[in-house]
């Protein structure tokens, strides 16, 4: 993952800060993932000569490699003029990723909290942020630790938590065969981990389904 940082001209430069993300990853081969999928479906026993699957390995290599690109974004922060020091919670932000072991889909929500330092982070920049980083093969645990730590180095918060819950596909389609079944895993930075008070309001805030 690479950041570079560029200021928006005029009166809004000293206010508004924004840091370009985006993840580092050897260049995409569209053409060689379609033949390699074509040979892992013929290896497979289908005959890609039926006319329903001619086009087959090109929507597969595709939609793999949408799968796995998370977009570039601009991460825009804010000077906390008014001091706001209580907890910001962005909740149910959908996310979809792949899991690394099967190369198969887990779906879910993620739940970001903070208590704000000396910027506050737009807030559509949540939903970003989850998307970039959830758009790779990976464990949700090592994907919840990655927002965390991101969050945690661009604003240097006095607090960050985030909280995903997911069903796996590679859980629930095969293997165990058991649907519905979803794992929650959790990262916590700063006051949300240290302060019992703190901690305890913002996971019973993602709890909350009122």
């Amino acid at each position: 993952m690479t950041g570079s940082v560029s200021l928006a001209p005029g009166p809004a430069t000293a206010r508004r800060l924004r840091t370009r993300v985006s993840h580092t990853r050897p260049e995409v081969d569209p053409g060689a993932a379609e033949r390699a999928a074509a040979d892992l479906l013929t290896a497979l026993g289908l005959d890609l000569t039926d006319e329903n699957l001619v086009e087959t390995p090109r929507r597969m290599a595709h939609a793999l490699i949408e799968m796995t690109s998370g977009p570039d974004f601009e991460l825009t922060t804010f000077p906390n003029e008014e001091g706001y020091d209580e907890l910001v919670l962005v909740r149910d932000i959908v996310l979809q990723s792949v899991c690394e072991h099967h190369m198969l889909p887990f779906v879910g929500v993620a739940h970001i909290g903070y208590l704000p330092g000396e910027r506050i982070l737009g807030l559509s920049k949540f939903a970003r942020m989850v998307e970039l980083h959830a758009r790779r093969p990976q464990t949700q645990e090592r994907l919840t630790q990655r927002i965390a730590d991101h969050l945690q180095d661009q604003l240097a918060p006095r607090g960050v938590g985030v909280v995903i819950e997911a069903e796996h596909t590679c859980m629930s389609l095969r293997g165990a065969r058991s649907p519905g079944a979803r794992t929650t895993t959790s990262a916590l930075f700063g006051r949300l981990r240290d302060d019992p008070r703190s901690r305890a309001e913002f996971l019973s805030l993602t709890r909350d389904r009122s």
